[in-house]
């Protein structure tokens, strides 16, 4: 046999490697209900559920089941699935494609595929198929902050294993408290062990929202209260997330006034349509100085 034809059998006999075609998405979670709260739980609150129901065409696959949107899972599991039936799908996976809504979705599916009680196997990357968007069916995103990751528990969980005990010490331990606000939509309150801080995640288009961002700060109206400081902002899935630091003794409750005048402030500078002034542009200049991409 020829050297050639050596080549090519060898060649030949060698299987074709699946490619994982990765599509990047700015903006996953852009036509979800409260599209603020899901970024939210995906990038600032340590420890949050919702209920989620799934659509019609996936209800045999859930059953009588109980399905739960979490932020973090036991060793950041994507999914679980629990041995009373309980699933669990989580916003904070380990890894992650250009589609952060294609991923939570393969996650979710995978669960409702997984036997109760069994490890649940997601690929890193899992290519085309539906997103949150194809398979949920939801009016709004009800979100539930925990003080404790005890709704990771069954009713079947040996709370008294030793192992058990101390996992769930330390994941406690890893909570720092976090209030939503009900002054403006997707706003958290959260003290750090550093700082105590508000971040309100804004909805709008992110040039828009800079644009807004920017005339408050010309205006020196960006500040919450005249003692708080506008710490920055974060840049992620498509919109921005602006922080304020604020006194290490305020709580929730002293943010509500401020959050809601800031809101009005916000709402008007939103909707100006005339060309930004030269303060307003080295405003702006100003603010993408202190972005901070989480993307």
């Amino acid at each position: 046999m020829s050297k050639r034809r050596k080549q090519h059998r060898a060649t030949a006999a060698k299987p074709e490697k699946t490619k994982v075609r990765d599509v990047y998405v700015p903006r996953p979670f852009a036509d979800l209900p409260n599209e603020g709260d899901w970024i939210a739980m995906r990038e600032l609150l340590p420890a949050a559920t919702a209920p989620l129901t799934v659509k019609p065409e996936y209800a045999d696959k859930l059953g009588d089941r109980q399905l739960t949107l979490a932020t973090v899972l036991p060793l950041a599991w994507p999914a679980m699935s629990r041995a009373d039936g309980q699933v669990f799908v989580a916003m904070q996976r380990q890894f992650q494609s250009g589609d952060v809504s294609r991923d939570i979705a393969a996650s979710l599916l995978a669960a409702l595929d997984a036997e109760p009680g069994h490890p649940v196997a997601v690929p890193a990357r899992p290519g085309e198929g539906p997103r949150m968007q194809d398979v949920i069916e939801l009016k709004s995103l009800e979100v539930s902050i925990h003080d404790t990751f005890d709704f990771w528990l069954g009713e079947d969980t040996d709370t008294d294993d030793p192992q058990v005990s101390a996992s769930m010490e330390r994941a406690n331990a890893s909570i720092y408290p976090t209030s939503r606000l009900d002054a403006a939509k997707s706003a958290y309150w959260c003290q750090t062990p550093d700082n105590t801080h508000v971040r309100i995640v804004l909805e709008e288009d992110e040039d828009a929202a800079l644009a807004a961002l920017a005339r408050l700060r010309a205006a020196e109206e960006l500040k919450l209260v005249p003692d708080s400081k506008f710490a920055g902002m974060f840049r992620t899935h498509g919109v921005l997330i602006p922080v304020w630091d604020l006194a290490a003794d305020t709580v929730a409750d002293d943010c509500e006034k401020p959050v809601t005048e800031f809101a009005v402030r916000y709402a008007e500078a939103l909707a100006s349509t005339e060309p930004l002034t030269s303060a307003e542009r080295r405003a702006k200049d100003g603010l993408v100085g202190r972005q901070l991409n989480l993307r």
